[in-house]
């Protein structure tokens, strides 16, 4: 019996694999575009786009160096009228601006009664008259601004254009006539001779200050309250007045500050008991009639002029809110 050989396999004898060590690959985040980086895109927190451009250094100084100039060339003469007022009469024409020889001499020969100046009672009158014009002013004016920005009548231009002419007429030609108007009626050294004229001028900035106001508050105000059930009065009352109250402060400062400076009619048509501050200022005497009191006018006119500016300065944000309220349209 033989035995045979095996048969050489025709496939290759396959060798045993080993598994080789795999090292861990790393994870990785899918990368996200944020939105601000996507061109036409806005991203809400990033307030760098929120902030408006930068302008230039060279327009910013300009315009720093322009409110200084007009900030000067406003308070300039308020500043040389306290340097006068401070200062020794005999050196009154000092052209150095820094504050020399200061007294309170003029002050005292301001507020003195001993050459038959009454400065005290002159700012009294002033106070009186610039108050009953200023609210007689208001009065009329609120309602006919009102009238003008809501009410349609025949003639609504007409009327308009009546106030701007009145407030355009020039003063110098109502001298005359009113003077002879009461000397005639016997009214001229009393307070209506000087309120009646001064509201004419008062009046037309009221009207149109207000008129300009008025037309800028929705009419959906007005018209919830007359649905209701209020009538035209209590609306106007209840709900725009209130509302007006910016432009009825500003209103009523400029209309006193107006009438407080007035001169032209108050010198012809008061007396020495009715006199407003401004011709008490004008017709001022000193002690020695020799010398003319250059410094206690200076004085009085600090004391006169210097609390309206403080006034305004105090409440210039309210005047400007007020002047510009009706400037824009919602």
């Amino acid at each position: 019996m033989s035995h045979r050989a095996p048969e050489p396999s025709s496939s290759p004898k396959k060798r045993p694999t080993t598994p080789r060590p795999t090292t861990p690959r790393p994870t990785t985040t899918p990368r996200t575009t944020s939105s601000s980086s996507r061109p036409g895109s806005h991203d809400p927190d990033n307030n760098d786009d929120l902030r408006p451009p930068r302008t230039p250094l060279g327009p910013r100084i300009g315009t720093y160096i322009g409110a200084v100039l007009i900030l000067i060339w406003g308070l300039a003469p308020f500043y040389w009228m306290l340097v006068t007022a401070f200062r020794d009469n005999r050196f009154v024409f000092s052209s150095s601006p820094v504050p020399s020889h200061l007294t309170l001499d003029n002050f005292r020969e301001a507020l003195a009664t001993d050459a038959g100046n009454n400065f005290f009672g002159a700012i009294i009158n002033s106070v009186i008259i610039s108050s009953i014009t200023t609210g007689l002013a208001l009065l009329f004016g609120v309602f006919t601004a009102y009238a003008l920005a809501r009410v349609d009548f025949r003639g609504k231009f007409l009327v308009t254009g009546v106030i701007l002419a009145a407030s355009m007429f020039p003063g110098v030609a109502l001298v005359t006539p009113l003077f002879q108007l009461f000397t005639d009626i016997g009214w001229i050294g009393t307070y209506q001779a000087l309120i009646i004229p001064n509201i004419s001028f008062a009046l037309p900035l009221t009207i149109y200050t207000l008129t300009s106001f008025f037309n800028d508050l929705p009419w959906e105000l007005e018209e919830a309250a007359r649905v209701d059930g209020a009538t035209r009065g209590q609306a106007f009352i209840k709900i725009i007045l209130p509302l007006a109250a910016p432009a009825l402060f500003t209103t009523a400062i400029l209309a006193f500050i107006i009438t407080w400076n007035e001169f032209l009619l108050s010198q012809q048509l008061s007396n020495s008991s009715t006199e407003p501050v401004t011709v008490a200022i004008a017709r001022f005497s000193g002690v020695n009639p020799y010398i003319p009191p250059h410094a206690a006018i200076m004085a009085a006119g600090a004391l006169v002029t210097v609390p309206l500016v403080i006034m305004v300065l105090i409440f210039q944000r309210r005047i400007i809110s007020g002047l510009t309220a009706g400037g824009l349209k919602s």
